[in-house]
């Protein structure tokens, strides 16, 4: 790609920005304790809670790896699985699939890792809080997408600012380094992983589990688009390897399935993404996990996963 090529995906940055309502990066915004430390085998917990840039308070699982600081962190994004009642706590392993339990995970291996609620999840369902399902879960995320379309306003946007939130209130969490601040997310998770990661260069390096399936190829075979991806006009202007070229050249690890509806196309996006990272003179910091079988996380994956972002955060963390 020229230099031309470049500055374009600058010009793609600012025009995706207007179209998703991308603001300046909030304050870090300092977070209120809500339970007491529980110590755990190799981690520290907390649930503290925070204000996002509505004035909501949203609520997260602050886990802290034993060790000397400064530690390298992650914002790790829930999944969706049509269980509005699973949040934060799927994340931390205290409800749901013991599978989604990525927190622990990456506390264990030396991260700092910030688990929040999604809108619409878990403490942040209008209509209920913890871990119960509830009968309105499903109408009340369609309602939050719905009011805010015909507003003029986006469900993405919230998302996005949420997850602008939370970078800042990572970056102000002791023994944090400044210089390794990622995300991580499987499914939804990793939708949100992307589309951040796409405007917020403060994070540092990404691992989309599960979600790099273009809106073209979910249109052509049928396969749902998650509400707060329902964003007018978005294909008019780019589509996923569009968003993974505006990652380039900060590592990034795309984790897809043979069966997997939701990353179908993921070898043909990277493929498209490619050439800016190797404008970059970083063709080997985008890497592709591809495993047989469906949309599910496995033991194998989660390993892999792992392996890689310690690496990439070492990798940062050497250079600079």
């Amino acid at each position: 790609m020229t230099a031309a090529g470049i500055e374009d995906l600058g010009g793609l940055r600012a025009e995706l920005g207007r179209l998703l309502g991308w603001s300046a990066r909030p304050a870090v915004e300092p977070h209120e304790v809500h339970a007491g430390e529980r110590r755990l085998d190799g981690y520290r917990e907390q649930l503290i809670s925070y204000k996002n840039v509505e004035g909501e308070a949203v609520g997260a699982f602050l886990l802290r790896p034993e060790g000397e600081a400064p530690f390298p962190a992650a914002v790790v994004y829930h999944q969706h699985n049509g269980e509005r009642h699973l949040g934060k706590s799927e994340i931390a392993g205290r409800a749901g699939d013991p599978l989604q339990a990525i927190g622990p995970v990456l506390a264990r291996a030396g991260f700092v890792v910030l688990a929040p609620d999604a809108i619409c999840f878990e403490d942040r369902r209008r209509n209920a809080n913890g871990t119960t399902p509830h009968a309105g879960d499903d109408a009340q995320h369609y309602n939050e997408m719905a009011y805010r379309l015909v507003g003029g306003d986006l469900l993405m946007r919230v998302v996005l600012a949420d997850a602008a939130q939370a970078v800042s209130v990572l970056s102000g969490v002791e023994g944090v380094d400044q210089r390794a601040i990622g995300a991580v997310g499987h499914s939804m998770g990793g939708h949100t992983t992307l589309f951040s990661a796409a405007l917020d260069q403060r994070v540092r390096f990404v691992c989309i589990s599960g979600a790099l399936g273009s809106y073209q190829s979910r249109v052509a075979a049928g396969t749902g688009i998650e509400l707060g991806q329902v964003i007018p006009g978005i294909r008019k202007l780019t589509d996923f390897d569009g968003l993974l070229r505006l990652i380039a050249p900060r590592p990034a690890l795309v984790v897809s399935a043979s069966e997997d509806p939701y990353s179908q196309d993921a070898t043909d996006l990277i493929a498209r993404a490619q050439p800016t990272y190797r404008s970059h003179n970083s063709e080997s910091s985008l890497c592709h996990q591809h495993w047989s079988g469906g949309h599910a996380l496995t033991e194998e994956r989660i390993e892999a996963m792992t392996d890689w972002l310690i690496s990439a955060a070492g990798t940062i963390r050497r250079a600079e």
